[in-house]
């Protein structure tokens, strides 16, 4: 037997009023009945019978478990690879109080909303980096989120092709515990300003493995400076950079897969919706074992007090013989 509580404060508070009140009432009872000079012997069946169901309901309280059973457990799951835009268009201001700082804060979000699924990290400018390794780990995929920053990559303008071509390639290895490609993910978030030559060709392989694509675009059409060390970032002319939401490419790449679109700007937050969708795509069975299981059976310890408790009260017992 296994108990699913140990003894606390409520227990160890009744069993002690209770001790404290029956020493004072068979103090009571035995005096009186020295006085009166009676037999008391029934008191002692009484104070018996109340300490059972006392004892009874106290260990109903324990959580008392025993008996064991099988029970099925599936574990049941996706495979998402998030790949995150880290050019220096990511530090714009016009999101509050950065294009990559939001992202970063709603990265969080989606970590705790896909708990029990693997998620991989990705980071790419021109060039694509494995940030994260697919994984359960919550606590490292918040770790590297935190770290992001433009700085960890190259800065020579954004490819969406080498990013979709690493993802693609982790998502169909050998390693993946998972066949159906309908329970992969790939959520690329970029402000959508794509000068690769590999996309459209990334797109059409991504669409025949039949793997699920999402975009998300970050900032806003009217666009802002972005802001460096020393200023703001100048072209070769001399002039400040401007740069906008471009999302006519992302929202081509997600059509392009048949996945969809979504957007963060000043004035709508999409990342909810993100969730919900990739929620309603059905999870691969990964694995499914039967387990040993014990069942709380307080309620026969309940039962048996509340028979005795019938019992009492039906029931009468002389305390004192006269």
């Amino acid at each position: 037997m296994s108990w699913l509580y140990a003894p606390g404060p409520l227990e160890i508070t009744f069993v002690a009023l209770f001790v404290v009140l029956y020493i004072a009432y068979l103090y009571r009872v035995i005096h009186t009945a020295r006085y009166l000079n009676t037999g008391f012997a029934g008191v002692f069946v009484k104070v018996g019978l109340r300490t059972l169901f006392m004892t009874s309901i106290v260990l109903a309280l324990l959580g008392p478990s025993f008996g064991e059973s099988k029970r099925e457990v599936k574990s049941v799951g996706k495979d998402i690879f998030v790949l995150i835009d880290l050019s220096q268009s990511m530090n714009a201001n016009d999101i509050q109080p950065t294009r990559l700082e939001k992202i970063k804060f709603e990265l969080k979000n989606i970590v705790r909303a896909f708990s029990s699924d693997r998620l991989g990290v990705i980071i790419f400018s021109s060039e694509a980096f494995m940030q994260s390794p697919l994984t359960y780990d919550q606590n490292a995929l918040n770790l590297f989120i935190e770290t992001l920053n433009t700085s960890l990559v190259p800065n020579a303008g954004t490819d969406f092709g080498p990013p979709l071509e690493m993802a693609l390639e982790k998502l169909q290895s050998d390693d993946s515990p998972l066949t159906q490609q309908k329970s992969k993910v790939i959520i690329l978030i970029s402000d959508g300003e794509d000068f690769g030559d590999d996309t459209d060709k990334m797109a059409e392989e991504i669409e025949t493995s039949g793997i699920k694509l999402f975009t998300l675009g970050v900032g806003t059409e009217r666009g802002t400076k972005i802001r460096t060390r020393s200023g703001f970032k100048k072209d070769r002319d001399g002039n400040d950079v401007v740069t906008r939401l471009e999302n006519k490419s992302l929202r081509k790449l997600a059509a392009n897969t048949d996945g969809k679109y979504f957007e963060i700007n000043e004035t709508n937050n999409d990342v909810s919706r993100l969730i919900n969708t990739i929620n309603n795509i059905e999870g691969e069975l990964r694995d499914s074992r039967q387990v040993d299981v014990s069942a709380n059976r307080y309620y026969y310890f309940l039962a048996f007090a509340l028979l005795l408790i019938m019992i009492e009260v039906l029931t009468s017992i002389k305390t004192i013989r006269i």
